[in-house]
């Protein structure tokens, strides 16, 4: 069993997710296995630079890697992520 985490770690991933945007963001992610930022722009109709901060925010906060690939930039939840993402699709049902 791993390391039980503080309350300051915890809070540190709630502050992460806690934006509709970046809510929005983890559950695409999530649906996709991986996504560019552009891919992210275009499936949310948003601002590059709204999400390019979001997304920054989240990968910060643990709940997303990022791994370049030439002039983009693919997304892909982290095993932080992927737990945040069982609970948000757990509390979108009740």
């Amino acid at each position: 069993m791993g390391k039980i985490k503080t309350a300051k770690q915890m809070e540190r991933h709630l502050k992460g997710m806690a934006n509709h945007y970046r809510i929005e963001i983890l559950l695409l992610v999530a649906a996709r296995e991986t996504i560019t930022l552009e891919g992210i722009v275009e499936a949310l109709r948003a601002n590059e630079k709204t999400i390019g901060e979001h997304t920054r925010r989240l990968y910060q906060a643990g709940l997303i890697n990022k791994k370049y690939r030439g002039k983009f930039v693919e997304h892909t939840l982290s095993p932080y992520g992927k737990i945040f993402v069982g609970f948000l699709k757990s509390f979108q049902r009740t």
